[in-house]
């Protein structure tokens, strides 16, 4: 128990993200690793899998149990109890990883043999999390972000590919640690994992900005007023008067940012406008909407911020575009959270909504899109728009970028789990699309993190969690670099996949001879 509770602790450190942590990456599974050696059969190898991802769920996702049971009005233990019940559904890999390495050999290998299994461990969990199903979409290459040069690597295969020289890495150091007397090779090895991830980070960077091509300078406003509960604000002041709060809030804000000068942008948060817009429901609703398009008109900036569109009686979770002159464009959000947005048709009943009164009804929208932004000047800036979980797609913003985007603008509401590292990790996952595709990014949230991110994942500035104001930050921006993350999207997936069972058929074939 104490390595299953050393891996813990190490876990839980590198998931706050900050330097120097990011180093932990590199030996935080050596523990189990060690107890994951000590299995006698794939079942037993299994069973430390399933221990080990609740471990992996209590230290790096207790805020999500304890989110969800207050999204749900439940007492805290029942969500943090829910989390641990089902958290080999939620990291699955970490039992695909624990099985596949037990078939691929024995702890006791040397030379080749050592490293086949190493590698078929390795790629099993990649292929893993790119084959099942994961809420996250979280792996253990994002704890790399603190380190400028380290993250660069993500431009090649995304975050997963940072995975993978980590895990080999947590391999290089059991070893060196299991026999000192030949510690040499395995140390050297892991130390090179290291620096040939830095190394490349540091030539790209210097090929980029080498080549950078002259961009347009986005002067943009930030919107974060630390309002949430948007539901518990209606039923305490009714659903105009909430509305009515909610926007002064930000016309206020937005205000304090343009008396710092002109502004090309001013960006609010996901569902900022608690209802629809451009099809208001009552006079009351006609009345917001045109105030909001009376504040973009007066002060002749374009407005970007999330509202519900309707459509055939369907509704989405939007951002709307809207320009000075009043016309506006739409982006819906394409991935909805599970359950609080949406619920699959085969589960959805009267029954289970008389249950769980907090079902989600909203439709998904019809994809990536690349919306046009009219600047000041007669300047035009293409975005390609993420809300909220649509930046655990990487896919959405790939495909964004290779429709011709410049920036990518992401809206959220985390207020649901606006304690503990929830809004970091939020944020990092965010931040490695604009890596991917070497776009630059704004991001705004409601209570935070929000943040103007650079084409590297640096932050430009930020608002931490739970602080009132305007970020008035210049954001670079133009068409992200050639990439091959961009181009070839989930490669790593399926390459993966095939390597792993390709040493596992070579493993299988040995035993026989």
């Amino acid at each position: 128990m104490l390595s299953f509770a050393a891996s813990g602790l190490a876990l839980h450190l590198y998931a706050r993200v900050e330097t120097p942590g990011e180093l932990l990456g590199f030996a935080l599974f050596v523990p189990w690793l060690a107890v994951l050696d000590r299995a006698t059969s794939a079942r037993a190898s299994l069973v430390s899998g399933a221990w080990m991802s609740a471990v992996f769920a209590l230290s790096v996702f207790a805020w999500f149990g304890t989110a969800m049971a207050g999204y749900a009005d439940a007492p805290a233990w029942l969500g943090i109890a829910l989390l641990l019940l089902f958290a080999p559904l939620l990291q699955p890999q970490l039992l695909v990883f624990a099985w596949v390495r037990h078939l691929a050999g024995s702890p006791q290998a040397c030379g080749f043999a050592a490293v086949r299994r190493a590698l078929a461990g390795a790629c099993a969990y990649v292929a893993a999390e790119w084959l099942l199903p994961r809420l996250f979409g979280d792996t253990l290459g994002h704890g790399l972000h603190p380190s400028l040069w380290l993250r660069q690597g993500a431009d090649l295969a995304g975050p997963p590919g940072l995975t993978l020289a980590l895990l080999l890495a947590n391999e290089a150091v059991l070893r060196a640690l299991r026999d000192w007397r030949r510690a040499a090779r395995p140390a050297a090895t892991a130390l090179a994992i290291a620096g040939t991830l830095a190394g490349y980070g540091a030539l790209r960077l210097a090929d980029l900005r080498a080549r950078a091509e002259p961009r347009v300078l986005l002067r943009a406003g930030l919107v974060q007023a630390d309002l949430s509960r948007y539901a518990r604000l209606r039923d305490q002041l009714g659903s105009y008067d909430a509305a009515v709060r909610i926007l002064a809030e930000h016309f206020e804000l937005s205000e304090r940012a343009l008396a710092r000068g002109p502004l090309d942008l001013i960006v609010w948060p996901e569902t900022v406008y608690p209802t629809t817009f451009g099809a208001p429901k009552s006079e009351d609703g006609a009345e917001l909407d045109r105030a909001i398009a009376g504040f973009a008109a007066l002060h002749r900036v374009p407005l970007v911020f999330g509202a519900y569109d309707v459509e055939k009686g369907a509704e989405y979770n939007a951002a709307f575009f809207l320009a000075p002159g009043g016309e506006y464009d739409v982006y819906r959000k394409q991935a909805l959270f599970p359950l609080t947005e949406r619920v699959p048709a085969w589960l959805d009943s009267p029954g289970l909504r008389r249950l769980l009164p907090w079902l989600g009804t909203w439709r998904s929208g019809g994809g990536p899109r690349v919306l046009e932004l009219a600047l000041a000047g007669g300047r035009a800036l293409r975005a390609g728009t993420l809300i909220c979980y649509d930046a655990v797609d990487p896919g959405l913003a790939r495909a964004s970028a290779r429709e011709g985007a410049e920036l990518l603008l992401a809206l959220s509401n985390d207020s649901w789990f606006d304690e503990g590292s929830g809004p970091r990790l939020h944020l990092v996952v965010s931040a490695f699309r604009s890596v991917e595709t070497r776009l630059p990014q704004i991001r705004v949230t409601n209570t935070g993190i929000s943040a103007a991110i650079d084409a590297e994942g640096t932050l430009l500035g930020a608002l931490d969690v739970h602080e009132r104001d305007a970020l008035v930050v210049d954001v670079p921006a133009g068409p992200g670099a050639s990439t091959l993350a961009k181009r070839w999207g989930d490669w790593l997936g399926p390459v993966s996949l095939c390597v792993a069972a390709l040493l596992l058929l070579a493993r299988r074939l040995e035993a026989r001879r």
